[in-house]
């Protein structure tokens, strides 16, 4: 289904899920325009949580009731991560504390098949947690970092300089699904094809991009892709996708009595059990939008109603966008980083970076703050990408919508940064 095609949300019925957005006048609810930071939580998530805690809150394995329920709720969970990722098996689905913990986990693991000399891609777009434990690596094991610059002004990959780079040295490309900061989606999939032609590994970071569209690894056949919970909806826990070859392929580093399968030879000592029953609860949250929207059969599979949901989702929030972009481009001084060209709306989220001549980036947080409105300011850990475009060390501001925001959130806002001095 295209996005323009998409069922529109029932807004007013999805903001009444997530208890944080629920106010009165005396007392009403922050506009959160603070999501690619993290995302609100609904109420399937709280009590999916909540009912782990009291009716199944012991470890695995065990023969007693209370252990087979945490097998079974974790089973569940892990199928779930898999449909919400289109991962070909649960147990290509391993969970951690995040995606930047899992990430220098694996960076951990991937040395120990590197050999001085060997050579690892990044790219000026991405957060640092896909930047920093590959560059820590490559001091480790002498290996050399190349990395890949962005066009300007719109802030997107330069894939013919990616395609250069790339050589029989190359052993991993870490690249992103889309840009903390920006906003630009990648082509990540084209990467991926480059990447594994030359003979390297992809490692996708997937975290700003779930919650706005369906993520597909099969589509982008990259080889590990990671992502986290709480920017989709979910609690703090990460989920990182490998397929078994890629998996199978790295040192497990784990206690001797540790299983040596798939995952749970790479998934170290005890996990957060509620969290992950969570993230698995944010993903039948998300099927079951998707299944209310597009007027889906309730035996519809939990991957097509998923679809379903993120299709509404990015039609709803590319229009949001369209008027946030709007608003913002008629202040005096503003200055949106990334994608403006309404036409290729297909390649950037919904979060918009800005600069202006009126108040500093903390300054206009901070006006921002006092009037209830959450939003952020800095380089938002995109370190390289705020040095390239000549922001550091103040960064820019930050707004980034979800499904749950409103036109009349996003009308407020503009009116605010319109009255800043």
């Amino acid at each position: 289904m295209s996005v323009s095609a998409a069922p529109a949300l029932d807004v007013a019925a999805v903001r009444a899920q997530f208890p944080a957005l629920t106010g009165s006048a005396a007392d009403p609810a922050p506009v959160f325009f603070d999501n690619p930071g993290g995302t609100q939580v609904p109420h399937p998530v709280v009590a999916a949580m909540t009912d782990y805690l009291v009716n199944a809150n012991a470890n695995t394995g065990g023969a007693f009731a209370t252990s087979e329920r945490s097998d079974a709720a974790l089973a569940a969970a892990r199928q779930a991560l898999a449909d919400f990722l289109n991962a070909p098996a649960p147990h290509q689905v391993v969970f951690g504390a995040n995606m930047t913990g899992l990430t220098f986990a694996v960076s951990r693991a991937f040395g120990r098949l590197l050999q001085p000399g060997d050579e690892i891609v990044t790219t000026v777009l991405d957060h640092d947690a896909n930047v920093a434990p590959w560059l820590e690596l490559a001091t480790e094991r002498g290996a050399v970092i190349r990395t890949v610059d962005i066009r300007t002004p719109d802030c997107t990959l330069d894939m013919d300089q990616l395609a250069a780079l790339l050589s029989p040295k190359t052993k991993l490309l870490a690249i992103g699904l889309a840009s903390n900061a920006t906003g630009t989606v990648n082509d990540v999939a084209a990467a991926t094809r480059l990447a594994q032609a030359a003979g390297a590994r992809v490692y996708v970071d997937a975290v700003q991009f779930a919650p706005h569209r369906a993520i597909d690894v099969q589509a982008l056949g990259c080889d590990f892709l990671v992502c986290s919970a709480y920017k989709f909806f979910g609690p703090h826990v990460g989920v990182l996708y490998g397929t078994e070859e890629a998996l199978d392929a790295l040192p497990a580093i784990k206690v001797r009595p540790a299983s040596d399968h798939l995952p749970w030879r790479l998934e170290t000592g005890t996990v957060n059990h509620e969290g992950i029953v969570g993230a698995g609860a944010a993903v039948d949250y998300l099927a079951d939008l998707g299944r209310r929207t597009a007027a889906l059969a309730p035996a519809t599979p939990r991957r097509a109603a998923i679809v379903a949901a993120m299709d509404a989702i990015a039609a709803h929030e590319a229009a949001l966008f369209d008027h946030l972009l709007n608003g913002i481009e008629a202040l005096p001084g503003a200055r949106v980083w990334g994608i403006t060209d309404r036409v290729r709306f297909a390649d950037r989220g919904p979060t918009a970076c800005f600069t202006w001549d009126r108040l500093s980036a903390r300054e206009t947080a901070a006006h921002l703050g006092r009037h209830g409105v959450n939003a952020w300011d800095g380089d938002y850990y995109a370190m390289a990408l705020m040095q390239r475009l000549g922001l550091a060390p103040g960064g820019a501001v930050r707004l980034g919508l979800a499904h749950y925001n409103t036109t009349d959130e996003v009308d407020r806002v503009v009116a605010l940064l319109g009255e800043a001095s």
